[in-house]
């Protein structure tokens, strides 16, 4: 029997992905510049957008041009010493260290080399390092994924402020959410952050998901429309209800309350616990409204354009509520109404 290739595990590639093409082409293109313009981005977007996969996407063509060394951090190490760490493990950059008379022996890593006092500040180390990758002509990419603003973030971020002012070949790819970010950008001392470009993923092409499940599921090109603009374009939705369709061999009412289920725990009780009494307040509204229209929401929750206007702001940045259309507002997770319209009180 044939492998289910969707997969419900957040953070893994699944075998079965649909491509963002065109923004990963965009951000590959701006890091392979002789001289880039930006060597910072962040990627945002909702639990369950793809983030990771998109990182990972990008970070994987990169490594594939040997000018490459890609680097992914844990945010919830001390990033410094694991990058120096990571760096100088690498087989090939531990002759570079030892060629360049970087001794690095303070830290528990890299060779002592004789007669070359160790380098006891890891900045400092990471400077030299760097230095002498750049030398072999050579760029390194560091991922770090759910990016929060802890001590030991913003103690990175501004070390590698200083690299960037040194012209070192460091770049950085960063995911997480709008909030999780802005509060990173919004600290006075990491200026370079806040001119970050931020990538903020769109929805799948909802037409390409339908041939997709069509085709992988070998089922009519109705069903696999229906299926498609079930998921709204939204990844999490898109492998979900692959992986459930596979496994029970057909979409039914069953399949749906299954669904349901899996957005309701793995991504909407935790969207849920974070909104504010005025945040969910607005969402009912929304879901509520039979046209979405700014005037109808607003009339029914009795609230002037002040009092509207945040909140709105809010659910747009947090990525529920699309408010690109001027006078709408809509949801955009799948059956995310529902979901408000069940839990609200």
């Amino acid at each position: 029997m044939a492998q289910n290739p969707y997969t419900i595990t957040f953070g893994r590639e699944p075998k079965l992905a649909i491509a963002r093409t065109q923004q990963a082409a965009t951000l590959e293109s701006a890091f392979q510049m002789d001289e880039p313009s930006n060597q910072v981005f962040m990627i945002t977007g909702p639990r369950g957008a793809g983030k990771t996969v998109f990182m990972t996407h990008v970070a994987n063509k990169l490594a594939d041009d040997s000018r490459w060394i890609v680097v992914e951090l844990n945010p919830e190490r001390d990033l410094l010493h694991a990058l120096a760490s990571k760096l100088s493990g690498q087989n090939a950059l531990a002759q570079v260290f030892k060629e360049a008379k970087i001794n690095l022996s303070f830290f528990g890593f890299g060779m002592n080399i004789s007669g070359v006092a160790p380098i006891t500040d890891i900045e400092s180390a990471l400077s030299e390092m760097l230095g002498s990758i750049k030398r072999k002509h050579k760029r390194v990419l560091i991922l770090i994924d759910e990016v929060t603003n802890t001590p030991a973030m913003r103690e990175f971020a501004a070390a590698f402020q200083i690299f960037l002012r040194q012209d070192q070949p460091v770049f950085l790819l960063m995911t997480g959410p709008y909030e999780s970010i802005s509060e990173l950008q919004d600290e006075k001392s990491l200026t370079f952050l806040y001119r970050a470009p931020k990538i903020k993923l769109k929805p799948l092409n909802v037409g390409t998901i339908s041939r997709s499940y069509q085709r992988t599921l070998n089922i009519p090109a109705d069903d696999a429309l229906r299926m498609a603009r079930l998921t709204r374009g939204y990844s999490f939705a898109f492998q979900v209800l692959g992986f459930l369709v596979w496994e029970h061999g057909n979409m039914d009412e069953a399949v749906y309350d299954e669904f349901r289920q899996y957005l309701d725990e793995y991504v909407y009780d935790k969207v849920w616990s974070e909104l504010s009494p005025g945040d969910r307040r607005l969402a009912w509204g929304i879901a509520q409204s039979k046209t979405g229209k700014v005037s109808d929401v607003r009339a029914l929750l009795d609230m002037t354009t002040n009092q509207f206007n945040p909140y709105r702001m809010r659910l747009i940045r947090k990525d529920l509520v699309d408010g690109e259309t001027r006078g709408l507002v809509r949801c955009v997770l799948p059956e995310f109404e529902a979901y408000v319209l069940e839990h609200f009180e």
